[in-house]
């Protein structure tokens, strides 16, 4: 790509990458939660009231609550792929590695500020599979212009300090074959700019490395940056929500502020015989009384200024704010009275706006993570015919609840089943393993777990009787007349 081109690309994605940034470092901030009560706080401009001096500023944590819920609700167990050949799959699962967990949960937390987080994909100097998250912030992809969306071309843009401490804007565009890197000094314009090699092993000096030459070849088939969209409208998750959290901070900070100044009381003094203040106060805090002579007009004494606050009011418009933020939102309230000892079904209510959410973000995150398992594919040679998913959701669950129903499931489903099912099961697999050890160990006969004794019988031993009933033709074990 020549540096004219590389400019007026830049020029043309500034306007909208700006805006961009501006929603995303808005979003990131109340997940940090710096909201923006922090800054405004709850009076007007220009307002001064003595009676009205307290400036208390309190930043709900809604926002936080909500984005980690669904992520911990999504990924707390990654996704699981299934390519049909098992020594793929294990393959796959290598090198993915630990951090897949950790980087599905990044992913959710960026697409949920910043509407679409990117991994990026690569192969290093020792020939080994990489991948990693990238910033939102960074990313400004190029899509084509037909029915298919595809992505053609994406431009990173970032930071980089060299040796001697100098900042540059280092911006680099990559597309289905090569990668161009270009650079310059930070906050200069965009007239300085110039290639540069920016995958060269010399020390890093920007402005004194292009050779001329420096196109990096990543050989990979395609642009090697991988979306996971955040939802259909592409929006973020905190613009349902930011007036209702505005609001609620404004209320609370507000009620604190009248609590605060309603112990500050104002005394109002007439015909007071002292000349200071201070011996008003003295006198009072001693005597636990005032003099005070009738004045000019009579009308000597001693008044109080308070303030009354309206605290019915108040609370209910925090809890319906409160109960506002959750349900539009899309999440639980994580309040314990709405717990309790809830059965199954009542749990699943519960969890409906998040499921709903969270299953509009698994629709989007599927083809990402087809298109990143189909990399990884390539990368060791094989074409499976197609990659199975297998998502599973983190959330509360009444676990003697689902004990019973496995043990009801018994002779009904097989043994496999119930074990995956069941609440105390993590390993299928291994599970299973344990189960044939355990029956080589008892040395008579299957040994079914989940078997349930009746009186002194034993599963066993009711089996055994079946046995023997089928030995004298009586199957069924019908009583003989």
């Amino acid at each position: 790509m020549e540096l004219g081109v590389m400019k007026k690309l830049i020029r043309r994605c500034q306007r909208t990458y700006r805006a961009f940034v501006r929603e995303s470092l808005r979003a990131e901030r109340y997940y940090r939660k710096k909201n923006d009560i922090l800054t405004r706080g709850t009076k007007a401009p220009g307002y001064d009231n003595p009676l009205h001096a307290a400036d208390n500023r309190i930043p709900g944590n809604f926002y936080n609550i909500l984005v980690n819920q669904k992520a911990s609700y999504l990924f707390t167990s990654p996704p699981v792929f299934d390519t049909g050949e098992k020594e793929l799959n294990a393959s796959i699962a290598k090198i993915l590695g630990d951090d897949f967990a950790k980087a599905c949960k990044n992913l959710c937390i960026n697409a949920s500020n910043c509407v679409t987080a990117w991994m990026h994909y690569w192969i290093n100097e020792q020939g080994e599979f990489r991948y990693a998250v990238v910033d939102s912030k960074q990313c400004i992809p190029v899509w084509t212009n037909d029915l298919e969306r595809e992505l053609s071309g994406f431009l990173r843009i970032y930071d980089q300090t060299n040796e001697d401490g100098k900042v540059f804007n280092v911006y680099e565009y990559w597309d289905r074959t090569s990668c161009w890197s270009f650079c310059k000094e930070n906050r200069a314009g965009l007239d300085t700019l110039q290639q540069f090699d920016s995958y060269s092993h010399r020390p890093y000096d920007p402005l004194n490395t292009f050779d001329g030459s420096a196109v990096y070849e990543h050989g990979l088939g395609e642009v090697p940056f991988i979306p996971f969209f955040n939802n259909a409208e592409c929006g973020n998750d905190l613009n349902d929500i930011k007036e209702l959290i505005d609001a609620y901070d404004k209320v609370y900070s507000g009620y604190l502020n009248d609590l605060e100044d309603i112990q500050e009381v104002i005394f109002v003094l007439s015909g007071y015989e002292g000349e200071k203040l201070s011996e008003f106060l003295h006198k009072l805090k001693k005597y636990k009384t005032i003099k005070v002579d009738g004045g000019e007009d009579g009308k000597g004494g001693l008044d109080t200024l308070t303030i009354d606050i309206p605290v019915e009011a108040r609370e209910k418009m925090l809890a319906m704010t409160r109960k506002a933020i959750f349900e539009q939102g899309m999440g639980i309230d994580p309040d314990p009275q709405n717990f309790g000892n809830s059965s199954g079904v009542a749990l699943s209510y519960l969890y409906s706006l998040l499921e709903i959410k969270a299953g509009l973000m698994e629709t989007e995150f599927r083809s990402g993570f087809g298109r990143l398992v189909k990399a990884i594919c390539r990368y060791l040679g094989k074409e499976p015919d197609g990659v199975g998913q297998i998502w599973t959701r983190t959330s509360v669950r009444n676990d003697s609840e689902l004990a019973a129903i496995a043990s009801q499931s018994v002779g009904v489903i097989s043994r496999r089943t119930i074990a995956a099912n069941h609440p105390w099961v993590d390993d299928v697999e291994k599970e299973l393993a344990q189960i044939r050890q355990e029956e080589d160990a008892e040395g008579a006969g299957p040994y079914d777990p989940f078997e349930q004794k009746s009186g002194s019988e034993s599963g066993q031993e009711k089996k055994q009787q079946k046995a023997r009933e089928e030995e004298e033709g009586n199957p069924d074990g019908i009583e003989k007349e």
